[in-house]
């Protein structure tokens, strides 16, 4: 008896397998992509063009500013989109471009939005503009990264984008040509980056929905199409597009970890108060909840601050709408203060290295209780951060510091990155979890290594 196949038999097995196969990735195509959700699709309701909206409009500058001239109103709306963070360089002219953006492919430097003609958007029109913040199109039909969020801005009015160009072409231009990028391929190829605008940008103005309040439509407007906060607080699906069936649960960006800010009780926000939430984006700090560093504490300095308590309350309304989404590795911070005597409160078998490094180092500021007798803002016990058993931000701030700028108060911790080793920063991080968290971090000194490359 011959047990080989026929060639026409396997033939056909293999054609069926390549044909599931295909199949396989087309349906992973659709889910990703053809029916992918609209980033407002969670709160039901009919979405309509703005100019059928018949509630207040919720786009444009607050009412306090609407006397205000087209640059007063564009300056507002710039810091309500944070041009500035990105745009500016580590000590640099604010808006003259070239701040690192270190990502797995390479790092990507942004560019000069000043005035200049040579170096910035001096030369742009109106049309060219728009074309930028609607499209990802530069002039001469260049493609652009989307690190420069224009899928989120995509949703952002004519009207407010231009005011926006008007506030720039006020400023004083700077001369400053961007750093050339380091973009391994084909990630170098800026071709590329019209195909993934093809795919995930709408180029589609905000559409307000008809069952939802004008406050909950002004929320969903700063939030989506102005302060683009999806785009650190979203993960991001196989194309790096923001996946919208996880919305707000929580992403790593440049480096830090952005929170789950979905109402859920435990991992999310769910449990702060409005208060709670409003304070925290207008000063960047809560009792009982931590203050805002890293990439959130750029976004209060440079952006949120400078909302009025309308606009701030409208974000408030809009995120307590989102759909809850537990994060399973965010245990729910641990309550109180930590036990007064450095001899209590930790597990023996966490590193002692840690425990020393805090005493010389940390203890001074943060207390062995972790309720700051100093500030404030230095208030270790309820904090995300230290909740966190990746310990991701924890290890960050260890390293580069932390200074926040707001009209209620000044706050700055030093960077320790210099001072201490790879291993004594491990250790130190995993002592804070221990001490003031629901679950202790396992950092190592590999971990710290890497993270010190991206900074």
């Amino acid at each position: 008896m011959n047990d080989t196949t026929p060639p026409s038999r396997a033939r056909r097995y293999t054609l069926i397998g390549i044909a599931a196969v295909l199949a396989v990735i087309l349906i992973g195509f659709l889910w990703i992509v053809a029916l992918a959700p609209h980033p407002t699709d969670f709160a039901g309701g009919t979405r309509v063009k703005l100019a059928d909206y018949h509630g207040a409009d919720p786009t444009g500058v607050p009412a306090e500013l609407k006397s205000a001239g087209l640059i007063e109103q564009g300056r507002y709306l710039a810091r309500a989109a944070d041009c500035t963070a990105c745009h500016t360089s580590d000590g640099g002219v604010p808006f003259a471009g070239g701040r690192a953006f270190v990502l797995p492919f390479g790092t990507l430097y942004s560019t000069n939005i000043t005035p200049d003609k040579e170096t910035g958007i001096g030369n742009y029109s109106d049309a060219n503009f728009l074309d930028a913040v609607h499209k990802g199109l530069g002039p001469n039909n260049t493609k652009l990264y989307p690190a420069m969020p224009f899928a989120s801005y995509t949703s952002m009015t004519d009207a407010d984008a231009l005011a926006i160009k008007a506030y720039l072409f006020s400023l004083e231009p700077v001369h400053a040509p961007a750093p050339q990028n380091s973009l391994s391929f084909p990630f170098n190829q800026r071709s590329l980056m019209g195909v993934w605008a093809m795919l995930f940008n709408s180029d589609k103005r905000f559409e307000p929905r008809t069952e939802r309040d004008p406050q909950w439509n002004r929320g969903a407007y700063l939030v989506e199409a102005m302060a683009h906060c999806g785009e650190c607080h979203t993960p991001r699906n196989l194309f790096q597009a923001l996946d919208q069936r996880q919305k707000f649960a929580g992403a790593v960006q440049a480096g830090w970890r952005a929170y789950n800010i979905t109402p859920d009780p435990k991992s999310g926000i769910g449990a702060w108060s409005e208060t709670d939430l409003a304070k925290y984006l207008a000063v960047g700090h809560a009792e009982g909840r931590g203050t805002a560093t890293g990439p959130m504490g750029e976004a209060v300095d440079n952006s949120l601050q400078y909302l009025t308590g309308g606009d701030v309350s409208a974000i408030v309304t809009y995120l307590r709408s989102v759909s809850k989404i537990s994060t399973s590795d965010l245990p729910e911070p641990k309550a109180g203060a930590a036990p007064a005597s450095h001899a209590e409160g930790v597990a023996a078998n966490v590193d002692p290295l840690g425990k020393a490094v805090y005493a010389g180092a940390c203890a001074g500021c943060h207390d062995w209780t972790g309720v700051s007798p100093v500030i404030p803002y230095a208030t270790l016990t309820g904090v995300r951060s230290v909740n966190d058993p990746t310990a991701t931000n924890v290890v960050q701030i260890i390293l580069s510091g932390a200074h926040r700028q707001t009209a209620e108060a000044h706050a700055t911790m030093p960077a320790f990155g210099e001072a201490y080793s790879d291993e004594e920063i491990a250790s130190l991080a995993n002592y804070i979890t221990a001490r003031f968290g629901a679950q202790p971090s396992a950092v190592t000194a590999q971990n710290i290594a890497t993270l010190r490359a991206q900074n």
